[in-house]
């Protein structure tokens, strides 16, 4: 997927960002654009794969949580209010 987000139409964004950042990372690359474009593809791909690993665990959870259900019941089904 990250090789989608890199190829797909580019269009120019404003960004702010200290002078001094900027200067220094001139300084380790000529194309400023294609370095900030390949870090921000590497921080969606680790923010996409961390919320998938969250939906893992809450699906898991759930899915433990209605097997005990299942097996044992519910504490307030034996108190009824009617």
């Amino acid at each position: 997927m990250p090789s989608t987000i890199a190829q797909s139409r580019k269009r120019p964004v404003n960004l702010t960002m200290s002078e001094a950042l900027v200067a220094q990372a001139k300084v380790y690359t000529s194309n400023l654009s294609a370095t900030m474009e390949a870090l921000l593809v590497d921080f969606v791909a680790s923010q996409q794969q961390a919320q998938h690993a969250r939906q893992q665990l809450a699906d898991t959870c759930a899915a433990d949580w209605n097997a005990v259900h299942a097996a044992v019941g519910s504490f307030a089904d034996e108190h009824s209010t009617l």
